[in-house]
């Protein structure tokens, strides 16, 4: 290959580059406006035939799942790298009644398990253990059925599951649990006041 050719080369895989990491980084960090609310990203998931949440009760979060194409874009198999994110509507939600709606845009199954989250400990902190998991003996509930309420197999791509608690006043960590998805960024912080 002449000097000249290998410049191109060099010069076509900068801009490959380049391009990949900007669509992460939208997708990521401004793809979502903190003010965009899942329903703007996917109006048609976990709503009935009218598009209405009003049959959920008490305060409805939504949070979208996101992945970047799976397992060949998650980056290292053995869960050290990764590009998948939780995206919950709000940061915090009075205590009480909350339904927990959990939209995946994402390519693969996901799920979001509610883990309260210890004084001091951070989001994304949790041990993973080597099954790819963190321990989740302390669940206050799941939404992992794929279009239903509670725990099931995983929600699949397109879809939609929610799960409604009653949440005391503190500090909780929402993670998507299947195995590698929590090392590579599915966690979220969610304060109830």
């Amino acid at each position: 290959m002449t000097r000249r050719a290998r410049g191109w080369t060099i010069a076509a895989l900068v801009a490959a580059v380049a391009v990949l990491v900007g669509s992460v980084a939208w997708a990521i960090g401004g793809g979502l406006s903190a003010g965009t609310s899942t329903s703007q990203v996917a109006p048609w998931q976990g709503r009935d035939a009218s598009g209405s949440s009003a049959d959920l009760p008490g305060t409805v979060v939504d949070v979208v799942a996101m992945d970047m194409g799976g397992r060949g874009m998650m980056g290292n198999r053995r869960w050290g790298m990764g590009t998948m994110r939780l995206r919950p509507d709000r940061a915090d939600v009075p205590a009480g009644t909350v339904t927990l709606r959990l939209d995946n845009v994402g390519t693969v199954d996901h799920e979001l398990v509610v883990l309260p989250l210890p004084a001091g400990q951070q989001v994304g902190r949790r041990t993973v253990g080597p099954d790819g998991t963190v321990d989740e003996s302390a669940s206050l509930g799941e939404a992992s059925a794929t279009d239903a309420a509670g725990a099931g197999d995983g929600i699949a791509p397109g879809a939609s599951g929610w799960v409604t608690l009653d949440l005391r006043p503190g500090r909780y960590e929402l993670v998507c649990n299947i195995e590698g998805h929590y090392a590579a960024g599915m966690y979220a912080l969610l304060v109830v006041t």
